[in-house]
């Protein structure tokens, strides 16, 4: 087993800016990582549901926002004029005097059109980051791209057509503004699109884990149903390629994972060490006990700094002999 030293555990420090301002943050960035990676390291699954999570909220606000200000302003690109309002659609009843209007918008087809924009442009930008950074999946683009638009215009129907042609009514009976009402209108489809969406992307969107465990499970389907040799054969291949995908995916994350906590606990240990030589300097200040007690916490963080300094290295080799 190798033995690693003193300068393997100070190399794994990476530098900071000489920007004062730069580095202060680089710190926090940094301290952060490894108690991420520590975290997930212990509780892998919980990880991945908070990772997920906290990414499908950020980008779903995020174009929520986005269709907010486009539905804000877009209907006067074609025209639209809140003293003359003609509402367009179907509309089987009233409500407080209001023509309900469903599958439309009762303040006119300028606002029904920048809303059918925002909402698709929205979705062409959310698709990508939702599949690329939230939930990491290799599968089938154009297959995953399909459910998720049977998914937005189920969602269009539901709750723009339905839920908004309702609530629009009361909008428009107590006079709310056109940019309170909007924003209403934006959250409250946006919400139930967000609940939609969510359920859809983890069935749509299987990490190389998941996608390998269902090939597997599909080989040993077809074993029990007795299928044919060229159908065997097929299907086990299939789980062998996914099988070798996710163990070269998992190798290559936790790389990363490994570098990050070496780095985190290099820095931590180096930090401690520099305190114990100030203490050592300055025995007017400290106590013997004082310098004793910091000893031991260096020796500790040290050999906490070379545990994650080997498991680097073992992460590299691992994944350089995968790929």
């Amino acid at each position: 087993m190798t033995q690693y030293t003193v300068q393997d555990v100070r190399a794994q420090i990476k530098p900071l800016s000489d920007n004062g301002f730069v580095a202060f943050f680089q710190k926090i960035w940094r301290w952060w990582l490894g108690v991420w990676y520590g975290f997930a390291d212990k509780y892998p699954k919980l990880a991945k549901i908070a990772y997920q999570v906290f990414f499908f909220i950020v980008f779903s606000e995020g174009v929520t926002i986005y269709q907010y200000v486009v539905m804000t302003f877009l209907p006067f690109a074609f025209g639209y004029n809140p003293s003359n309002i003609v509402e367009w659609g179907w509309a089987p009843f009233e409500i407080m005097g209001v023509p309900c209007v469903l599958f439309g918008d009762a303040k006119g087809f300028e606002t029904f059109l920048a809303y059918q924009i925002s909402g698709f442009t929205a979705q062409i930008i959310n698709f990508p980051l939702q599949r690329n950074i939230t939930y990491k999946s290799k599968g089938n683009p154009w297959y995953q791209a399909m459910w998720y638009l049977i998914g937005y215009v189920m969602v269009n129907l539901v709750a723009m057509s339905l839920i908004w042609g309702v609530c629009n009514c009361f909008m428009i009976a107590w006079n709310v503004p056109d940019a309170i009402s909007g924003l209403l209108k934006t959250f409250l489809t946006g919400g139930v699109a967000m609940a939609v969406f969510f359920v859809i992307f983890m069935i749509i969107f299987p990490d190389l884990d998941k996608m390998a465990a269902d090939a597997a499970k599909k080989v040993e389907t077809l074993k029990a149903s007795g299928a044919d040799a060229a159908t065997m054969a097929k299907a086990e291949a299939e789980a062998a390629d996914l099988k070798a995908k996710a163990e070269v995916d998992n190798a290559r994350k936790n790389e990363i994972a490994t570098a990050t906590i070496a780095n985190a606990k290099a820095l931590s240990w180096d930090a401690s060490a520099k305190l114990l030589e100030e203490m050592k300097a300055d025995s007017a200040k400290y106590t013997a006990e004082q310098v004793t007690a910091q000893e031991a916490v260096v020796e500790e963080k040290y050999q906490q700094a070379l545990e994650a300094t080997a498991n680097k290295y073992a992460a590299i080799e691992a994944y350089a002999a995968l790929k």
